[in-house]
């Protein structure tokens, strides 16, 4: 066979690979589109859901933390009534303050917005479970075992930031913000939207930030992320914690700072955990191959 029947071949043989890995990408859209496409429609199915429980959505969850009844105030009052060193500020008895509208159509958009971002943060553990059966089928069998509890773990984390943020972060932002005057003839009063903007960035936020734990067990996995370098920047870690906590809650109250800043650092340790024990497999499974 000449040298040139045999540079042809090798060409039709490249040509076919390559069609090969253009058919098997886009097979892989098709399969992600298939993946977003049912997200989507649980998505929407939760957006209707909130529209019908609109009255419900606005009064009792977007409006409450404006309220010196809501939750949080509560318990933070009976806390300076157990404990009185604590002192009488930390009592939030009034949040004065008025909320308006400057927009002719602004109140129908917010509730558009609204119930679209509410079908957004149920729609969570499905998007969840989605991402986790288009990858499923690229994992190893022992990867699969490791990996089966992630959009439990996962949804999970993200709730329970989303509560911390709403109940925490959200109304302490709020009542500063709300109560701050840099003049006493300067009167507070905010837009919908900006009001609606602050609840939903503190409360997402949190969730997202919340996260943190499935973060490190991912880049732990992957190598990037080990425990030793997590405890040797630990110090470092508490200060950004720090900072984080200030930023948020911008208050001068310790407590307040102190309330928010615990949760992030115990995250922090949590992590710490999760990357040593994926580690320590790590090694077991290095040495078992080894004596094998």
């Amino acid at each position: 066979m000449s040298e040139k029947s045999k540079d042809l071949i090798e060409s039709i043989k490249n040509k076919g690979k390559s069609l090969e890995a253009e058919m098997s990408f886009f097979e892989h859209l098709d399969v992600l589109r298939k993946h977003l496409l049912r997200t989507l429609a649980v998505v929407t199915l939760f957006v209707i859901l909130a529209f019908y429980f609109t009255d419900f959505l606005w009064h009792s969850i977007i409006m409450a933390p404006k309220s010196p009844d809501f939750w949080t105030y509560r318990m933070m009052c009976k806390l300076v009534e157990m404990f009185p060193s604590i002192g009488q500020d930390f009592c939030i008895t009034k949040i004065d303050a008025k909320i308006i509208n400057t927009e002719m159509a602004g109140q129908f958009t917010l509730q558009m917005n609204s119930c679209i971002t509410a079908g957004l943060i149920l729609g969570v553990p499905y998007l969840l479970f989605e991402l986790w059966l288009f990858i499923k089928p690229a994992l190893h069998e022992t990867e699969r075992r490791s990996a089966s509890g992630f959009v439990f773990f996962a949804s999970i984390l993200f709730f329970i930031g989303i509560l911390f943020g709403y109940y925490i972060i959200c109304p302490l932002s709020v009542n500063f913000l709300i109560n701050f005057t840099v003049d006493d003839s300067i009167v507070n009063t905010f837009t919908i939207s900006s009001y609606l903007s602050t609840v939903f960035t503190l409360t997402l936020g949190s969730g997202i930030i919340f996260q943190l734990p499935v973060i490190i067990y991912i880049l732990s996995k992957l190598g990037i992320m080990t425990p030793k370098f997590m405890r040797t920047n630990r110090r470092y870690a508490i200060v950004l914690v720090l900072i984080i906590a200030a930023v948020i809650t911008p208050t001068a109250d310790p407590y307040t700072m102190m309330i928010v800043a615990l949760p992030l650092y115990l995250l922090y340790e949590l992590s710490i955990i999760i990357s040593a024990r994926i580690e320590n497999n790590r090694k077991k499974n290095q040495l078992a191959v080894y004596k094998a």
